[in-house]
C-alpha cells in the first residue's frame, strides 16, 4: 500500500499535475490539504474516473482537505473530536476545514492541515497550538481504545520540528513553525504514543517538502520540511520507506509543498 499526503495549494489550479502523479507514481491512497474548493466545486469526477473514490471537506475558498483512495474509503467523517473552532473579526467562531478521516483498506487515515498561526502574538497562533495539543490528546484516545489500531496522522503540519528543518534559523527568529511552543505542541503527537516515520526513514538534514514562491527559494534550496506523517505503533512497524517527491516542485504550475510518501507492507 503507497500512502500520500500533499499540500496542493488549490486542487482546481493543480488538477492535471495531481492526476499524474498519481499515475506515475501509483499512489493508493492520497491525502489532500488546501483543496481551496467547497464540496459542491470538488473536481471527482476526473479521480472517480482513473478509479479512485473521493472524500471531501471544503467549505469555501480557503483551507479544504480531502481523501482520493482506490483501495476503498469508508466512514469519511469531517472533524476530530476535540478540534477547536476558530472565530475570525466580527463572526462567530466555526470549525475550518482542516482534518478528513476514513478507512482506507484497513487503515485510518487522517488529512491534517493544521493552522499556520501567522505570527507569535496573533490569535491564529492560539489556535494553531490548542488544535495541535487537542489533536494529541485525541490520538492517545484512539490508541487507549484500541493499541493494535492502523491509524496515520498526515499533513502538513506547519511546524519544522527541528533546526535543520528550516533553511536558515536565524531567519525564523520570532517568526512562526519554529517556537519552543510549537514545537512542543507538535511533539505531544509523539507523548500519545503515536510515531512520526518520516524521520525514522528519512532522517536527512536539510531534506524540505516546501520552499515560498518568493525570492527563488526552490532554486536556492532555502525550505522548510514542515510535512509529517505520525503512526499509530502498529502502523508505524508496517512502513518500509518514505519518499519525498522534490521534482514536484519544479516546472509551471506547482505547489509550493511536495508529496510525502509512505510504502506500507
Amino acid at each position: 500500500m503507497r500512502i500520500a499526503t500533499w499540500n496542493v495549494n488549490s486542487l482546481r489550479a493543480r488538477l492535471d499535475r495531481t492526476l499524474d502523479y498519481l499515475r506515475e507514481h501509483q499512489i493508493d491512497v492520497l491525502a489532500l490539504q488546501e483543496t481551496k474548493v467547497a464540496d459542491q466545486a470538488f473536481p471527482a469526477e476526473p479521480f472517480e474516473a482513473a478509479g479512485y473514490q473521493v472524500a471531501r471537506h471544503g467549505l469555501d475558498q480557503w483551507n479544504g482537505v480531502a481523501l482520493i483512495s482506490r483501495i476503498g474509503l469508508t466512514d469519511a467523517q469531517a472533524d476530530f473530536a476535540g478540534q477547536p473552532a476558530f472565530a475570525k473579526p466580527g463572526a462567530e467562531p466555526r470549525l475550518e476545514a482542516r482534518a478528513l478521516g476514513a478507512d482506507c483498506g484497513g487503515v485510518t487515515v487522517w488529512s491534517l492541515y493544521v493552522p499556520h498561526g501567522r505570527s507569535q502574538d496573533d490569535p491564529h497562533m492560539a489556535y494553531k497550538l490548542k488544535f495541535l495539543h487537542a489533536l494529541a490528546a485525541d490520538a492517545a484516545d484512539w490508541l487507549a481504545a484500541d493499541p493494535s489500531a492502523q491509524i496515520a496522522l498526515v499533513g502538513d503540519f506547519n511546524v519544522a520540528p527541528l533546526d535543520t528543518d528550516v533553511w536558515d534559523p536565524a531567519a525564523f527568529a520570532g517568526l512562526t513553525h519554529t517556537s519552543p511552543a510549537e514545537r512542543a505542541a507538535f511533539a505531544a503527537l509523539a507523548e500519545s504514543g503515536f510515531r512520526e516515520v518520516t524521520r525514522e526513514h528519512l532522517p536527512a538534514e536539510h531534506l524540505y517538502t516546501q520552499w515560498d514562491y518568493q525570492q527563488l527559494r526552490f532554486a536556492k534550496n532555502q525550505g522548510m520540511r514542515i510535512d509529517f506523517a505520525y503512526c499509530s505503533p502498529a502502523l508505524a512497524e508496517r512502513v518500509v520507506s518514505v519518499a519525498i517527491r522534490r521534482d514536484e516542485r519544479k516546472g509551471k504550475g506547482a505547489s509550493d509543498h511536495v508529496p510525502v510518501e509512505l510504502t506500507i507492507a
